[in-house]
């Protein structure tokens, strides 16, 4: 029985934005390529036009042999994973796609596998080039070959892909003397996700090829009662639900998590609160929410549920003192801010071993998301007192095989407003 590998890909300029998708048939014993397929499809997400390119991939390989089996290789871990099995399609521009992709050839005779953005340069190429010529009002034709184009010394661009991952290293930020919040130079927002190629490091020639970072949106979780009122509100007290606007600050941000289409994976708090905000972006991205202890909020001892100055009104020297060092606990045996930081370095370094080069979105709290700003950026402990954290925000986060990282985002509220 003859056997096919399929590579496919799909971006999207924008997300949504102007989207294409490129599709490649190699003969498995040969290595030769058989078939090439690109379309511009207009306005569509990037998760859609990965879809798209799975389809016309599979479709040509029928057009080949009906009767082959077939290897599917894609950078995109939400498709494989999906038409795998092992994550249920729940957003409903995916549902269609799939079903359709499914339909090409039996069950088993088709296979999906994961592989590295870099390996997927073909298919990458194809789809700027749909998507390029979208642009100019044309039709998209085959061009040159990507092996002629290495051979050549020419890399295709990585371009139009609409992942917070794909972007490169930028500079670090920090905060003012005064305190205020500073966005990261990469703005997700600004940047409208467009990818560029590495540039070289200065008198050392080119960088070396680390790969996908790998990416941790940091979601804040929606209002509670206690919110507005700033009371305290950590892992020891009453575990609050959200308020009606905290649930409605939950479908904001999930609906604009559900545009840019980036997130691959959703791992949240066990708290009642962070796990109700990621309940409403899981629904809008079809993902399952996986829970992280780690993530909790910092145990406030004996302060739960009150104000700062209630605190300071009952407890003045043991706030001074937690004030002036991170080791020091809140009354009554609560959790210090040197404690929380070691948990929360042990929690990123266990989600970034699991999740290697995925975007995945952590819904947490106000200590566990500063403390993973802090370390990136490598501020000292008090730092935490100087970063405002608003309700329902994002921050982004993305780690690097050579262990630097780089700080995308914070504290976005564009989404509520």
């Amino acid at each position: 029985m003859r056997e096919f590998i399929v590579e496919a890909d799909g971006g999207s300029r924008g997300n949504p934005g102007p989207a294409g998708y490129g599709a490649v048939v190699i003969d498995a014993a040969t290595g030769e390529t058989l078939a090439e397929r690109a379309e511009y499809i207009g306005i569509a997400t990037n998760n859609v036009a990965e879809y798209r390119g799975l389809v016309a991939g599979l479709r040509a390989a029928h057009e080949l042999d009906p009767a082959a089996r077939v290897r599917v290789r894609m950078d995109s871990k939400l498709v494989v994973e999906q038409l795998s099995g092992r994550w249920k399609i729940k957003h409903p521009d995916m549902k269609p796609l799939a079903a359709e992709a499914a339909r090409v050839f039996p069950p088993d005779r088709i296979t999906y596998e994961w592989m590295p953005r870099e390996q997927n340069k073909h298919a990458d190429r194809l789809a700027n080039e749909a998507m390029d010529a979208g642009k100019r009002g044309e039709q998209w034709s085959p061009s040159t070959s990507t092996a002629e184009l290495e051979a050549q010394g020419s890399r295709a661009p990585l371009q139009g892909r609409g992942e917070l991952r794909d972007q490169p290293p930028q500079p670090r930020t920090a905060t003012t003397p005064g305190g205020e919040a500073v966005k990261a130079d990469a703005d997700v927002r600004a940047a409208q996700h467009v990818a560029t190629a590495p540039q070289p490091t200065v008198g050392w020639g080119a960088a070396p090829d680390m790969g996908a970072p790998t990416t941790f949106v940091l979601l804040r979780h929606g209002e509670t009662p206690l919110t507005p009122q700033k009371r305290f509100s950590g892992s020891g007290g009453t575990d609050p639900s959200l308020s009606d606007v905290g649930r409605e600050q939950a479908e904001r941000v999930a609906a604009a998590l559900a545009a840019r289409g980036t997130v691959e994976a959703i791992v949240a708090s066990p708290l009642t609160r962070t796990r109700q905000t990621a309940a409403a972006v899981a629904a809008r991205l079809g993902l399952d929410v996986a829970i992280e202890d780690g993530l909790r909020e910092t145990d406030f001892g004996a302060w739960e549920g009150l104000t700062f100055a209630e605190v300071q009104e009952r407890y003045p020297d043991d706030l001074k003192t937690w004030l002036a060092s991170p080791k020091a606990e809140p009354t009554g045996g609560g959790e210090s801010f040197a404690a929380t930081a070691r948990r929360i370095a042990t929690t990123r370094d266990k989600l970034i071993a699991s999740y290697a080069g995925r975007t995945v979105l952590l819904v947490s709290h106000v200590t566990p998301i500063k403390t993973l700003v802090r370390l990136a950026i490598g501020a000292p402990p008090e730092s935490l007192y100087r970063m405002e954290l608003s309700a329902a925000s994002l921050s982004a986060v993305a780690y690097y095989a050579d262990g630097n990282a780089s700080l995308r985002l914070f504290n976005d509220t564009s989404h509520l407003r």
